[in-house]
């Protein structure tokens, strides 16, 4: 091949242009979505961290900007860790009891010849109903004098209780109330789960000597489980630090706050003393406090979840 002269310059081609209308489009459908994002999540966020900042009352003509004070009466209030430290108890008890609750519930359903479907709807029934209306039957159920779990505890001859107003037995009835309300919101979407589980598997475990029951649940089940349990775990933690409406129903957060929860308190310091800034303050902790747990728990059982 013969050299090319010196002064013979090769022109380097042009990259093609690419058109950018494309991803004007995109912009222009994803716009409402986002200005939607902006007006309900993004922009009433900012809001109340900005009112966590301030002294404002709801209904005040005027506000002032207070700083961190708002988060320093936080931390010397009685009521707030109080609130916090029942909330936290709240959720140890409901977070384990609906999720076992509702994988047992899941599993036994799903190894029954006939008649899951009616099963699972019976199950996830508490999950329809409204909770406020389920509240004033599990008060009925629980009054001292004429509730049914009274009544069948005297008829047994076993002692009764107080149970809504009783410090040392309330916020436990609520939890149980609250493990009743989810369980079978879970027990739907193990079930979900249940049925991905490649049934090859279970056939490779029978070859390979593995015996029915809690050797092929742990070494076949749970672990096809994993990503489900994820989810449920996180999901049931969040649903149990938001806990509101049994407790408004049923005690008020007494007795002598025993059943006080962030979020009650957060309701009392906003619609009833008019604190809308202390409320804001409450309301930023409580994001916070969920927000970490999320991410701990997902981080922390993502390592040990098994992706199929």
């Amino acid at each position: 091949m013969a050299d090319l002269s010196p002064g013979l310059v090769m022109p380097m081609p042009r990259r093609a242009t690419v058109p950018n209308w494309p991803l004007r489009i995109g912009h222009a459908l994803a716009a409402p979505a986002a200005l939607l994002m902006v007006m309900l999540l993004i922009g009433p966020l900012a809001v109340v961290l900005g009112l966590s900042l301030t002294d404002y009352q709801l209904g005040a003509d005027a506000l002032a900007f207070i700083g961190l004070d708002n988060y320093q009466a936080l931390w010397a209030d009685r009521v707030f860790w109080k609130s916090l430290t029942n909330t936290a108890l709240y959720s140890l008890v409901v977070v384990p009891g609906s999720v076992g609750l509702g994988l047992a519930a899941a599993l036994l359903i799903h190894g029954l010849a006939c008649g899951q479907t009616t099963y699972r709807a019976i199950f996830f029934l508490p999950v329809m109903a409204t909770l406020i209306a389920m509240a004033l039957v599990w008060e009925f159920m629980l009054h001292p004098n004429f509730g049914l779990v009274n009544l069948g505890l005297r008829g047994l001859g076993l002692q009764t209780h107080n149970w809504l107003n009783e410090e040392g037995l309330a916020l436990w009835v609520l939890a149980v109330i609250g493990i009743w309300q989810g369980f079978g919101f879970n027990m739907v979407l193990f079930s979900a789960g249940l049925l991905g589980v490649p049934r090859p598997l279970y056939e490779a475990a029978a070859i390979d000597g593995v015996p029915a029951g809690w050797a092929r649940f742990r070494l076949v089940t749970w672990p096809m489980l994993a990503p489900v349990t994820l989810f449920v775990v996180v999901v049931s933690s969040i649903k149990s630090f938001q806990v509101f409406d049994t407790v408004q129903v049923l005690t008020k957060g007494g007795p002598n706050k025993a059943t006080e929860v962030l979020v009650y308190t957060l309701y009392a310091e906003g619609f009833e003393f008019f604190r809308s800034g202390y409320a804001s303050a409450v309301t930023v902790i409580f994001l916070a406090i969920v927000l970490l747990i999320t991410l701990v728990k997902s981080r922390w059982l993502d390592r040990r979840v098994h992706y199929t």
